[in-house]
């Protein structure tokens, strides 16, 4: 078990599985022995607003809330909602996005334009930045719905907690008939790094 605490912060779209990702994480942190405190916004979310939860775990977590300054990793499920949160990061904070982009409601009538440049533009400042088709593995696992999931293998890496105890909290997080396409998307997401 760690002394510090770990700060992740979620951000993404309702409905793209933010706060089922965030469940999955904070299970698999107790089961490896973590105090966890999670905490979730997710206001406008079922109208495609921005949804964001705060996982932190250590051997004692005081707050579920991170400060701003202290994200130790930004966990984003699309691209334009990574730079929301650019000015939460710690110095050296690592940045694990998903690929994928929607694009405003201002951009699809043609009012608005939506830069192409995000990735690059995060790849050359932040040096611990990396981009995964998380939605691209979740379709090679065989269900597009399971891209929370794979993109839950991509960040499990980042932990030195054993594959297995991913898999329980996989299994204790979803439905039966879930189970098995989600732990091939967790599996896939993990080796495509």
């Amino acid at each position: 078990m760690i002394d510090s605490v770990t700060n992740i912060l979620m951000a993404g779209v309702g409905g793209q599985g933010v706060i089922l990702a965030s469940e999955i994480v904070s299970e698999a942190m107790m089961r490896a022995g973590h105090d966890v405190k999670k905490s979730e916004v997710h206001g406008m979310a079922q109208r495609g607003g921005s949804v964001t939860t705060h996982v932190r775990f250590g051997k004692k977590v005081y707050s579920p809330l991170i400060k701003d300054g202290e994200v130790d990793i930004l966990f984003s499920f699309e691209l334009l909602e990574t730079m929301r949160y650019l000015g939460t990061l710690r110095e050296n904070a690592a940045l694990l996005v998903n690929a994928h982009k929607i694009l405003p409601p201002s951009v699809t009538p043609g009012t608005d334009s939506s830069p192409d440049t995000i990735a690059e533009l995060l790849r050359t400042r932040y040096p611990r930045f990396k981009l995964v088709d998380a939605s691209g593995i979740a379709r090679q696992a065989g269900n597009p719905r399971a891209v929370n999931v794979a993109f839950v293998g991509a960040l499990s890496l980042y932990f030195d907690v054993p594959e297995s105890i991913w898999h329980t909290a996989i299994e204790a997080m979803l439905p039966p008939k879930l189970v098995e396409v989600n732990l091939k998307a967790f599996a896939l997401g993990r080796e495509k790094q």
